[in-house]
């Protein structure tokens, strides 16, 4: 067990459950119904064990919807020989994150909360963002024959392409049609890098 707080162990079947939780009520209520005092009912836990593990209910979603939670890493495709192939699997990982009912549900929550309150997605980026964006970019850039400033450049619009893209069409349509779209996506990045170091 991981020590919560003097004398206090953590319990990781609290963390399951409350994630558990927060994911259905997603679902089912949406995501301005689901608060931490009606993810303490669902998963039968109090909210005071809950404030123990999350300071703000936002931290409880991203962490639920994006399988964020101390220590874990956030699953990257494995890179290959093959870059084409490597982008059509970021581009389903991507559209994975977005395309789920519970995404869905909570993303257009989370854009407000992030617009109103200064800072709140700070926690986001550093812990998913920062490290996936440095993923990318050395995968791309490993494809680049000659990688300069500007390569660098473009492999971080590569990225910002991809989020918004995926976060579009998943929270707009799940997965109506997403193998032929991510095909596409997959071509039209590739066509983009296909471009830089030449």
């Amino acid at each position: 067990m991981e020590t919560a707080g003097p004398g206090r162990p953590r319990d990781p079947q609290v963390d399951r459950a409350v994630l558990q939780a927060t994911v259905e009520l997603l679902v089912e209520t949406g995501y301005q119904k689901t608060t931490i005092q009606a993810i303490a009912r669902r998963a039968q836990v109090s909210a005071p064990a809950i404030y123990r593990r999350w300071a703000t209910r936002e931290m409880i979603i991203e962490d639920a919807i994006f399988g964020l939670q101390e220590g874990d890493q956030v699953p990257l495709p494995p890179p290959t020989d093959d870059l084409r192939a490597d982008l059509l699997a970021w581009t389903r990982t991507f559209l994975d994150r977005t395309a789920h009912p519970a995404a869905r549900s909570a993303i257009p929550g989370l854009l407000s909360a992030y617009h109103h309150h200064a800072g709140v997605h700070e926690r986001l980026v550093q812990r998913a963002e920062v490290p996936t964006r440095a993923a990318l970019v050395e995968r791309v850039l490993a494809a680049v024959p000659n990688p300069d400033a500007q390569a660098e450049a473009t492999a971080a619009v590569v990225f910002d392409m991809l989020v918004a893209s995926t976060m579009i069409r998943g929270v707009s349509l799940g997965y109506d049609g997403a193998d032929e779209w991510c095909e596409h996506i997959a071509d039209a990045l590739h066509a983009l890098i296909g471009t830089l170091g030449r």
